[in-house]
This record gives C-alpha cells, structure tokens and sequence, in this order.
C-alpha cells in the first residue's frame, strides 16, 4: 500500500460548505469502512481540510475522492501527497503495515 496526505482546500464559502458536509462526511465513512482512511478533519482555520489516507496506487485514491460530495459539487479542490511512514506509533502498525 502507498500512503497519502490528502489535503482539501475551499473553493467556495465557508457557509456553503457547510451544507455538504453531512454528505461529505457520510461518504468518508466509507472509505473508512474499506480501510483507506485512517483520520481526517478540518483545517484550523476552516480553509478546507487534511486525511491520512492508503491506497494501491494514488490513481485508486483519486477516484475515490472524485465522488465526494466536495468534488462532485466543486466545492473543493484535493491534492495528493504521497509519504513514506518510516515512524509510527505501535498502536497504527496494523494500519500502515498492511498490503
């Protein structure tokens, strides 16, 4: 597995995104329930936010993210960066450690 920081940045409004977040939340989940993400959350301040992300290849995240509700209403725009996480808590080996 590749791992990711995937970080969204706002195109629009705060107050508009705020009406697609329970959307956008809701689809997250999924991707937690496939193992792909680890965390997520805003920025702070709101400007947009970061996840920990893995995926075989950085092609499968991106079609991933290319249904969030974020993307599929342009509300934000998503950058890709890929890291190698040499160090890490005993707790997240499982996580990172898996293929």
């Amino acid at each position: 597995m590749k791992h990711f920081i995937v970080e969204i940045s706002y195109l629009v409004p705060l107050a508009r995104i705020q009406e697609s977040v329970p959307a956008h939340r809701a689809y997250l989940q999924r991707g937690y329930d496939a193992g792909l993400l680890l965390c997520s959350g805003p920025k702070v301040p709101a400007t947009g936010g970061f996840l920990l992300a893995r995926a075989a290849s950085p092609e499968v995240l991106q079609a991933f993210f290319a249904e969030d509700p974020f993307s599929t209403e342009r509300l934000a725009s998503f950058r890709f960066n890929e890291f190698d996480p040499v160090k890490r808590q005993g707790w997240a080996e499982a996580w990172f450690s898996e293929s």
